[in-house]
């Protein structure tokens, strides 16, 4: 590993793009931690706490964006409006004709959706950010709270909030243009990271616990460090496995040469809905929760609080429908992303199978023909 990092490194080219995701890295860390204007710190500090946003949408919004929803920064929104558009707009690809052909038209089509996806994470942050104003206002952590300054910081901030996820879309673009790897994907990841250090200081609690007695955590400490390993080990595998079918090229003959009768392989991802199908799941679970968060409806309390608290994370109900979800969604984002026909006409390209393309071709023709007969 260290050895393919020092050979990247050695490359001009490649050391540049590793130079500018980084910076871009510490741009989106800056802006995590800017806090939007007209709000009281104190009150902040002392309302905003994610340990009481356990299993709401509150939480997983605060855990992409590496602690910036809670402490009501430039960032809070996180990249969550963009990843909420492109999900939609891909669902909206199969459901809405229009979309679909444009799709189907190469660069030119691609371009006019990334352009739509833009308008919608817009209007999404819009969204977002007004409700993120309003549970700050009933939380009073807002500075004014009436007349014509209520009016005016509820704009700043919403705006301000609604700027940060059009920012935050415009970093991810760059890394995808001037930097390595996808830039969603890497604003994502250095959002998660940035909890790391205090995961480390709440292992390094319980060492201390260790060493002043506690010696079950000499087991468990080590324990954990060799279970976060091999679950990222095995995330790793299976994002990165496939199953390979193989393609036998037809043999052909041109004058006294023989052309063809090439062998390869059509590669298929195991895990082709990737991390969406829990992402989906857990986020239409986590509703009931995050409503009941600004209920305050105590559980067992009539049959809102047992419907609420049926949906915690210890109950059977939600075991049962988190392990439900996460194979319906897998089943139906990989049906969407995946087409067995549209993937065989791509690999049978007119170069290889110019007999069987141009015969093809004529049959669909015909079909339509026949179609605008009838």
């Amino acid at each position: 590993m260290f050895k393919t990092i020092k050979n990247a490194w050695s490359l001009p080219d490649l050391r540049k793009k590793i130079l500018f995701t980084l910076l871009i890295i510490v741009v989106f860390r800056i802006g995590s931690v800017i806090q939007v204007p007209f709000l009281d710190t104190a009150a902040l500090r002392s309302v905003m706490n994610p340990d009481d946003w356990s299993n709401t949408m509150l939480s997983y919004m605060n855990t992409l964006s590496g602690g910036a929803f809670s402490n009501a920064t430039l960032f809070a929104m996180g990249i969550t409006p963009y990843i909420n558009s492109s999900i939609i707009i891909q669902l909206l690809c199969v459901a809405i004709p229009p979309l679909e052909r444009l799709a189907r038209e190469g660069e030119a089509g691609r371009r006019k959706i990334s352009a739509i996806t833009r308008y919608v994470t817009v209007g999404l942050g819009i969204i977002q950010g007004t409700a993120y104003y309003f549970y700050l206002l009933n939380s009073k952590v807002t500075l004014y709270n009436s007349g014509f300054e209520l009016w005016f910081s509820a704009i700043v901030i919403i705006l301000v909030f609604t700027a940060g996820t059009a920012v935050m879309m415009w970093l991810g673009e760059q890394i995808n243009s001037h930097g390595i790897g996808n830039g969603i994907s890497i604003l994502l990841f250095a959002g998660i990271d940035a909890q790391f250090p205090q995961i480390i200081n709440t292992l390094g609690q319980y060492w201390n616990l260790a060493v002043n007695g506690s010696t079950q955590f000499f087991f468990l400490v080590p324990l954990w460090v060799v279970l976060f390993v091999a679950v990222v080990w095995i995330i790793t595998f299976m994002q990165d496995s496939e199953r390979r079918i193989p393609i036998q090229y037809a043999k052909r003959v041109v004058g006294r040469k023989m052309y063809g009768g090439q062998s390869s392989h059509l590669p298929i991802k195991v895990a082709l809905g990737g991390v969406l199908p829990i992402i989906f799941a857990s986020s239409i679970l986590s509703i009931p929760s995050t409503i009941n968060l600004f209920l305050k409806i105590p559980a067992g309390e009539g049959f809102w609080g047992a419907f609420f608290a049926a949906f915690s994370t210890t109950g059977w109900l939600y075991m049962v429908l988190y392990f439900l979800f996460i194979i319906m969604f897998a089943y139906f984002y990989t049906s969407i992303q995946y087409n067995p026909v549209e993937i065989t006409i791509l690999k049978l390209t007119t170069a290889q199978f110019p007999v069987f393309v141009r015969v093809l071709r004529q049959l669909i023709i015909s079909e339509r023909f026949c179609q605008e007969s009838l």
